[in-house]
């Protein structure tokens, strides 16, 4: 029980993460759909940078350059997705799709050409940070706790306070709402929705940083994160983009997910024999059915998704 626990609270640490960077560039009107690839190249930026650190590097120096590195990595990724969504007008659907597919072959190709100058005969697209990664884990009493399951936490509760108590987060909420209306006091409709879509990019590459670290010490980069964005998208539907549904909402599928790495603990689980892909399966088997049961209800942003011209009406 112990174990689900903690793959449980890891694991939707990095569905809050993701979710609430999708939260932001939807508050402020661009959909997201590249969150995929902005975590995979926010977490190729931590895991060089945990490859190349000092042998003798502290713990605390190792996670604040790790996550300032994923966190810049998946800043400067998701300029792209700024670029052609906002000021190229580009279908921001297109765009992310088209994300998601350059972050993972990226992502390989430059971990592979590292790899192959390293060793000629090493032309695989894996990192490994095995002694790197216990400066983010703490042992209390049996249960491994991670600095980035408080991270998650305090970035929970900022972006909650930045989007209903401050000027900036309503800002940002007005022009996913009224673009013009917002522009017509005086707000830069062009400055917010950058600003979301950067400070998205931001949470995706620190939640790829996190899902890598989730109970491995090595990644293989061809494999992308397996989903995860567009988990976390289902997430902050089912969450209303709302950071406190979204948190909850986080958990539940962190369980799900949490279930196929520990299902053989469980007695009565084990003695059924179901296949373990069955157990891989479940988080995105519940989003479809969420997602089919909740989206008539949606209370989307009314402008996500409509690029802004000035002077539009």
């Amino acid at each position: 029980m112990l174990l689900l626990i903690q793959y449980t609270l890891i694991f939707a640490s990095v569905l809050i993460l993701v979710a609430l960077g999708g939260c932001i560039s939807e508050h402020s009107g661009v959909i997201n759909l590249g969150l995929e690839g902005i975590m995979v190249i926010g977490a190729l930026g931590g895991a060089l940078m945990m490859k190349y650190l000092p042998a003798d590097t502290s713990a605390f120096s190792t996670i604040v350059c790790t996550v300032a590195m994923a966190i810049i990595a998946g800043v400067l990724y998701s300029t792209l997705l700024a670029v052609a969504c906002i000021n190229f007008k580009a279908d921001q659907t297109i765009v992310g799709t088209a994300l998601n597919m350059l972050g993972v072959a990226a992502a390989t190709v430059i971990v592979k050409a590292i790899n192959t100058a390293e060793n000629p005969d090493n032309v695989s697209s894996e990192i490994q940070y095995i002694a790197q990664k216990k400066a983010f884990l703490v042992n209390i009493g049996g249960f491994e706790f991670n600095w980035f399951m408080l991270l998650a936490l305090v970035a929970l509760i900022l972006i909650a306070f930045m989007l209903y108590r401050t000027r900036f987060g309503l800002r940002l909420m007005a022009c996913g709402e009224h673009p013009q209306a917002a522009a017509s006091v005086g707000i830069d409709v062009y400055k917010m929705r950058w600003a979301g879509v950067l400070l998205s990019g931001a949470l995706g590459g620190l939640g790829g940083l996190v899902y890598i670290t989730a109970g491995v010490s090595q990644w293989k980069f061809e494999v992308g994160v397996a989903g995860f964005g567009f988990l976390a998208l289902a997430v902050m539907i089912f969450g209303q983009w709302k950071p406190k549904h979204i948190a909850w909402a986080a958990i539940l599928f962190g369980m799900f997910r949490a279930l196929s790495n520990v299902y053989s603990g469980f007695d009565f689980l084990a003695s059924m024999h179901i296949p373990s892909g069955v157990y891989n399966m479940m988080p995105y088997v519940i989003s479809l059915l969420v997602l089919a049961l909740t989206s008539k209800n949606s209370r989307a942003p009314k402008a996500e998704g409509i690029p802004y011209e000035k002077g539009m009406r």
